[in-house]
């Protein structure tokens, strides 16, 4: 019966992600006007707009292209040949790059926001969690107001503003020692546009720009939870048996500290997906999120709905396995078969 609530999360999940489809799709479809005209630009041939129509599916009812629209995004559905069964995921394509599907785009920006979210957490962590519990262990004193307020600082500095901040000041001022610039993507063609060449040193900028505010509230929160469970009885206990400082603090304090965090660090590595929107765009990043505001300056609307998608999909799934991971972390939440 422990795959009861298992399942109940997924069906939770897809239903939300089947509201967002939906919501998207209607709304885009409102606002968006004629796509065909938008993609023969000033070309007024009645002709060509009814042939790409056509080809676009265009021409149909639109709760037939919401039809068809659902049934591309389901992994299981109509397939070309008419049957039913498996099949690939279809997005549409795009319609400023003619031809070219949705999930292409897609399979080549999102992994580069995946690894910017992740290396940004990882800052985050590897920071948050030492000055966290430093600041614990010292209260009341002038290193505990400090990390308070600088992670307050990060917590409150919008991540548009930090970013050009940030990038200005070591991609340009300080450019002749960081040996950084304003804007560069993971994978550059070389000096002879022959070959491509990774360029690591571009994720620095982006990642201290979107890890200063999960730093913040990483730090904020390991000093509450440690501070908290140095009151604890338990841990007088472990005091009074004789236990060393250092033990106490590795085997009861510590642990016990880390755990709130689980959900505020899944929190905010699902969110940095959304949230490096902005930062991709000024540091010029090739992610999903450029690729969004690239797609709707162009009026790419099949584009701007795979983008919103793929993130929206990637927030849901996150918080579903985490959910599901607390049914093994935390025993007192399983419930007797």
């Amino acid at each position: 019966m422990a795959t009861l609530p298992a399942l109940k999360k997924l069906a939770q999940s897809l239903l939300v992600l089947w509201g967002v489809a939906t919501l998207v799709f209607f709304l885009f479809h409102m606002v968006s006007g004629d796509p065909a005209r938008m993609m023969l630009g000033q070309v007024e041939d009645p002709v060509a707009l009814e042939a790409l129509r056509a080809a676009y599916g265009l021409d149909q009812p639109l709760l037939v292209q919401y039809g068809h629209y659902l049934n591309g995004l389901s992994p299981w559905g109509v397939q070309p040949d008419g049957g039913l069964g498996f099949k690939a995921i279809d997005m549409q394509t795009s319609y400023q790059q003619r031809g070219v599907p949705v999930t292409s785009l897609l399979a080549e920006t999102l992994p580069q926001t995946g690894l910017l979210a992740i290396l940004s957490m990882t800052f985050a962590l590897l920071l948050g969690i030492p000055l966290g519990m430093s600041a614990a262990l010292k209260p009341n004193t002038w290193w505990d107001r400090a990390v308070v307020l600088l992670s307050t600082s990060g917590m409150a500095l919008p991540s548009f503003f930090s970013a050009v901040l940030i990038a200005w000041f070591f991609g340009f001022v300080l450019a002749p020692w960081t040996g950084l610039s304003m804007t560069g993507g993971l994978i550059e063609l070389d000096d002879f546009g022959e070959g491509e060449v990774w360029q690591w040193k571009h994720a620095i900028l982006p990642t201290l720009t979107l890890g200063i505010r999960p730093l913040g509230v990483i730090a904020q929160m390991m000093r509450s939870s440690a501070l908290e469970v140095m009151s604890q009885d338990y841990v007088r206990t472990a005091y009074a048996k004789g236990l060393s400082k250092a033990l106490v603090l590795r085997r009861h304090v510590f642990r016990n500290a880390l755990n709130p965090l689980v959900t505020t660090v899944s929190g905010w590595l699902a969110g940095l997906f959304s949230g490096a929107v902005f930062v991709e765009t000024v540091f010029g990043w090739h992610g999903t999120g450029k690729l969004m505001v690239d797609a709707l300056e162009s009026r790419d609307f099949p584009l701007v709905m795979g983008c919103v998608l793929s993130l929206s999909a990637v927030f849901v799934v996150i918080q579903l396995l985490v959910d599901l991971s607390y049914q093994w972390i935390d025993p007192r939440l399983q419930k007797p078969s």
